[in-house]
């Protein structure tokens, strides 16, 4: 809703920050969901308010003035307050919360975020949900500019868990080799033999990609790749058609399932790598629904990606477990 000239609103300092940071109107304004018009128009009221220009428009790319430097630092502090006005509120009751916004890795989409949020909305009948799927890393750094409330995504490194969030570990899996179907011999070297074929490997445009990038560094002689994608899908068909092989984590393949018959799953064979997937949220924003959606998520965990990968791939368990 547009706010009245002279006037300071929230959704006022909201397109200011993203103007701000996007460095462009029309980025600002897809960042939003709204018009570049409508942005166009909330800045100016915004300047009217505050009786001085905030932006460099003419700028290109967008720049800060002195004057939008100082609204810039002040209207991140109003923001976070009124975030944290609105979670003291939704804590005293969480059935009054309005809206929640929550992050879920792309893993999850098919077997494991219908399920949460058909439980939540159960729970939180007056609530309206925005859900995004992405990477791990851009759930997170969404979360961290405060356009999420909850992310559940791959903790990323040693340093998960800054001093603004409450972390909560839902499940643990080890990565694995996917290999063209009868390709790999039992009883000799597994990585001579893998090392024969071209590695397909995940993107290292994403944090996994250079996770496995970097563990291979330090446990294996150099090994040559043809195809770098971001897909688990086509990764899968890449290898099923005998292109090569790859190593994934078991969401993957679970993601992946229906190339299961042209492919050999085995156990990595290199010192072992895994990844923690957690609920992260704002620290003392949301009350007790972080843990309570994370004690949500464990047995449909469990029910949907744990016991099926193990029925299938025995040599996972003890290696893929709910925490």
């Amino acid at each position: 809703m547009a706010g009245s000239p002279g006037k300071i609103t929230l959704w006022g300092i909201e397109v200011f920050i993203a103007a701000a940071d996007e460095r462009s109107i029309s980025a600002a304004a897809r960042r939003l969901g709204t018009s570049a018009s409508t942005v166009s128009q909330q800045l100016s009221n915004l300047e009217a308010a505050v009786g001085a220009p905030l932006l460099e428009r003419s700028a290109r790319p967008l720049r800060l003035t002195r004057a939008g430097e100082i609204m810039h630092r002040r209207a991140q502090t109003i923001l976070a307050e009124a975030a944290q006005a609105k979670a003291e509120l939704a804590m005293a009751d969480l059935a009054c919360l309005t809206n929640v916004r929550l992050g879920m890795i792309e893993d999850f989409e098919a077997d494991v975020t219908p399920r949460l949020l058909t439980h939540m909305a159960g729970q939180l009948t007056t609530c309206q949900f925005l859900l995004e799927t992405g990477a791990s890393h851009v759930l997170h750094d969404q979360l961290d500019s405060q356009h999420l409330d909850i992310v559940v995504a791959a903790q990323l490194g040693e340093g998960a868990g800054a001093d603004w969030a409450e972390v909560h570990p839902l499940m643990r899996e080890g990565f694995v080799v996917a290999a063209p179907k009868g390709q790999i011999s039992a009883g000799t070297d597994t990585l001579e033999q893998l090392c024969a074929l071209p590695l397909i490997q995940y993107t290292t445009r994403h944090y996994m990609g250079r996770l496995i990038t970097s563990h291979l560094a330090r446990h294996a002689s150099p090994i040559a790749h043809r195809f770098e994608l971001d897909s688990y899908h086509a990764i899968l068909a890449l290898v099923g058609q005998g292109s090569g092989w790859t190593i994934l984590p078991p969401l993957a393949l679970m993601r992946g399932r229906r190339f299961a018959d042209l492919i050999d799953v085995l156990p990595l064979p290199l010192a072992p790598l895994t990844r923690t997937i957690a609920l992260t949220a704002r620290k003392d924003v949301l009350g007790a629904m972080p843990s309570e959606v994370a004690a949500t998520l464990k047995p449909i965990l469990q029910d949907a990606i744990v016991t099926p990968a193990i029925g299938r791939y025995p040599f996972m368990e003890g290696a893929l477990t709910v925490l």
